[in-house]
């Protein structure tokens, strides 16, 4: 198992340095990891550990929020995103 990414990896990803951004890193890096366990489903904190994929996916999710924060509502329909959570989703919306 792994765990969740944090805000050194994202901003080796983004190749950023310094420390003037990383309040607002740990902001995107933690909305991006609940979005991530939302889309997932029912996520349990006390039992529940991301696999390699969803941390990815978090990760992923992440560098598309930093990137374009502007395009947020489109970021969780990103296909790189999607693929990482395949298989993941433990509950369904039922219309």
């Amino acid at each position: 198992m792994a765990a969740w990414p944090d805000t050194a990896e994202l901003k080796r990803l983004l190749a950023v340095s310094g420390t003037e951004l990383d309040e607002t890193l740990d902001r995107v890096m933690a909305a991006a990891i609940a979005q991530t366990k939302l889309m997932a489903g029912t996520w349990d904190e006390g039992s529940d550990i991301p696999d390699e994929s969803l941390a990815a996916a978090a990760l992923r999710l992440a560098e598309l929020l930093a990137l374009r924060p502007d395009a947020a509502a489109q970021a969780v329909a990103d296909p790189t995103y999607q693929r990482l959570l395949y298989g993941h989703h433990t509950s369904f919306g039922i219309a």
